[in-house]
């Protein structure tokens, strides 16, 4: 395997032609879509795939993105290696068939260029899209850069189809800045990437006859909750073959992915909890900031969201017996609470050794720009959280806004 991998070459892809590539290479059976800004290209190139005989698969336009996932479904209950791709508003009118989806056990494959969600309308990327389904039972992925929208949706293949899973999963990607950013990407060779992917193996599949079975069917309180409680232990039991997924994907190409990434954490006084292409931002900056003012910054990255990785976030903030804070930053508008991140972040920092302070920053909105800068200010702001021994600040506060600053609910009454 790896001598094969050896014999690739560079490639210079943006993360909507890599995902796209990764659909080709899979061999998808049913691709149903209805395009939306920032992840047009990629159904857009998977159509090109079809029409110009790369692919055998079936490319089916619909009439809206709840038709493109309902199509996923029956295609995928009639047991079809299926995927689909959407952002934003499109992800919005896909939610009541995510629910569908993953209730039926349908390893559906779904990448996810994250933007903002309307009102007021804006086609810049930010997680509202991947927080608003992250409860809908699916298995959630987060691309950081191209080489790994590629490389995760060749593995997500691997894990919802898995006989031990058998469930629907979304790969993330920040839209347009991982989405439209074109990256050097080291892709496998079609049949290599084939290979690992593996033979779809139906189960339970409507066509066949010789079996009937019957697929959404009504249950209400006399066995729904055995459903969902079923449903729910099979994708807690997912983390294992993720990580197997994952590990044998370093042994074909070299590349190693965990479902929690730890940078710099060893020694680290204060860390930065990030989701998607600000996990990058944030290693240079603290690497950075190490080097010029010797602050012990960390950079914790959970690269799986669901299932969320309580046990390891625990593990990741015990890893330094010195860290004293800790910053969970959230690119999605909080709706009148704390950040989702911080607060799952919190309770998984509740039963840590450390109980280091926890403070949270919404940021990114709309696709505002998050640079090196502010990140670099963020971590001074927790070394002074460390070294009072208590938040100098509101717990939530709103990064590179215009006008006053926003921040809410402080640590202590007045």
């Amino acid at each position: 395997m790896a001598k094969e991998f050896e014999l690739n070459e560079m490639e210079f892809w943006d993360g909507n032609y890599a995902a796209s590539q990764a659909l080709r290479q899979a061999q998808v059976d049913v691709v149903a879509a209805y395009p939306i800004t920032p992840s047009t290209p990629i159904v857009e190139n998977y159509g090109a795939y079809q029409a110009n005989g790369y692919v055998d698969g079936e490319f089916v336009m619909v009439e809206s993105e709840h038709g493109a996932m309902s199509g996923c479904v029956g295609a995928a209950a009639s047991g079809g290696r299926v995927a689909t791709a959407t952002s934003s508003q499109g992800f919005a009118l896909m939610t009541e068939v995510l629910y569908q989806a993953s209730g039926m056990r349908l390893p559906i494959v779904l990448t996810v260029v994250n933007r903002a969600l309307a009102s007021p309308l804006n086609v810049r990327g930010d997680h509202s899209d991947m927080y608003l389904g992250r409860d809908s039972g699916w298995i959630n992925l987060d691309a950081f850069n191209s080489q790994e929208a590629y490389d995760l949706t060749l593995c997500a293949f691997r894990v919802g189809e898995h006989l031990d899973v058998r469930l629907p999963v979304m790969v993330h990607q920040d839209g347009f800045t991982t989405s439209h950013k074109a990256q050097n990407v080291n892709p496998l060779q079609d049949e290599v990437a084939y290979k690992f992917v593996g033979d779809y193996v139906p189960v339970d599949d409507m066509l066949d006859f010789s079996r009937p079975v019957t697929h959404g069917a009504q249950t209400e309180e006399d066995w729904h909750y055995e459903h969902k409680a079923k449903q729910h232990k099979a994708l807690m039991d997912s983390r294992k073959v993720i990580d197997e997924v994952l590990e044998d994907f370093k042994e074909l190409t070299g590349r190693e992915y965990k479902r929690v990434e730890t940078y710099m954490m060893e020694d680290a006084e204060v860390a930065i909890i990030a989701l998607g292409s600000s996990v990058e931002t944030s290693i240079f900056a603290a690497k950075q900031i190490r080097e010029e003012e010797g602050l012990k910054v960390g950079v914790i990255a959970p690269r799986c969201f669901r299932p969320f990785p309580f046990d390891l976030i625990r593990d990741a903030i015990d890893m330094s017996a010195n860290l004293k804070a800790v910053v969970c930053m959230d690119r999605s508008a909080p709706g009148g609470a704390m950040g989702a991140l911080f607060n799952e972040v919190s309770a998984a920092a509740y039963t840590t050794k450390n109980r280091p302070l926890i403070t949270n920053y919404i940021y990114g909105l709309g696709g505002r720009d998050f640079g090196v800068e502010e990140a670099k200010r963020i971590m001074r702001e927790q070394k002074a959280h460390a070294d009072a021994g208590h938040i100098t600040t509101e717990i939530q506060q709103f990064s590179g806004v215009r006008g006053p600053r926003l921040g809410f609910f402080t640590t202590r009454r007045d």
